[in-house]
Order: C-alpha cells, then sequence, then structure tokens
C-alpha cells in the first residue's frame, strides 16, 4: 500500500498540482493531507479572540477537506486529514511513524518574497517536490536588474 504526505495551503493550487502528479502517474492507495492554514497578522490579535481564530482556522479546514476529497477519492484511494499545528519537520516524523513509509510532497503555493518552511529535514535536493515549481528559479527582482544590465551594455556599444 503506497502512501504519500501532501502539505497543502491553498485548494485551487493543490487541485492543479494534484492532477499533475496523476499524469506522472502516482497512484497511491491512502493520502495524508496536511493541512497547512495561512497565518494571521499579528495586528489582527487587536481584534479578534483566540476562541474565534482557532474556530476560522476548524472552518478553513473543513472548506480544504470538501474540496480536495472528490480528487483524493478519485481512484478508490482513502485519506486522511491532519490540521498542522506547529513546525512541519515535527509534524512529518510524527505522520511517518504514525502511518509508516511514504512519500512526502509540498503542494503549497509559493508565495513571493517568503521562504516557505521547510517539512523535510536533509537537503533540499533530496526531497521531493511537487511538479511545476521552480524551487531554484531567480526572483523577479534578480531577473530584472539582469534585464537592465543587459540593455544598459547594449545601449553603451
Amino acid at each position: 500500500m503506497e502512501r504519500v504526505i501532501l502539505y497543502v495551503d491553498d485548494a485551487t493550487h493543490a487541485l492543479g498540482q494534484l492532477e499533475q502528479l496523476r499524469a506522472s502517474g502516482l497512484r497511491p492507495t491512502h493520502w495524508v493531507l496536511a493541512a497547512c492554514a495561512p497565518r494571521m497578522t499579528s495586528r489582527i490579535s487587536k481584534w479578534v479572540s483566540h476562541s474565534a481564530r482557532e474556530n476560522w482556522r476548524v472552518k478553513w479546514f473543513a472548506r480544504l477537506q470538501e474540496t480536495l476529497a472528490p480528487a483524493l477519492q478519485a481512484d478508490g484511494a482513502e485519506f486522511t486529514a491532519v490540521l498542522a499545528q506547529g513546525p512541519l519537520l515535527v509534524l512529518t516524523q510524527q505522520l511517518l511513524l504514525a502511518h509508516g513509509a511514504a512519500r512526502v510532497i509540498d503542494l503549497r503555493r509559493p508565495k513571493v518574497g517568503a521562504v516557505l518552511e521547510p517539512v523535510q529535514s536533509g537537503s533540499a535536493e533530496a526531497a521531493p517536490r511537487a511538479p511545476g515549481r521552480n524551487n531554484g528559479a531567480l526572483s523577479g527582482g534578480a531577473l530584472g536588474v539582469g534585464a537592465l544590465m543587459v540593455l544598459a551594455q547594449t545601449l553603451a556599444e
């Protein structure tokens, strides 16, 4: 029985990535969905109580499960959902202990200018990445500076 642990923070992004995973031939019999709820800013604590924030996280988790459940159960596979709390490295270790050997795939939506928390220890090359995810790409600022330098050099000639 092949198991796959998926880290997800955006349902629509994850659905597109799941289609690419299925096209690549991945057909597990058990999905473990680790839902990473979006962080709220520190300023929101002035206006929203802790219990209201936790209620929002629970509702967000339920909507995520409703959206992804049909895609995860499409081939008769079963899925287990977990709401991530705390460091993701610790959660990965707990899930591997609870479910046995499994592939860990990060389907979280990349954010501009933000570094995502790692889900596995070890080198970045050893960790499997979702298809279409270019973690080694240059940022937009670096590309802009490079284009500006090329333009300046061609104008100087």
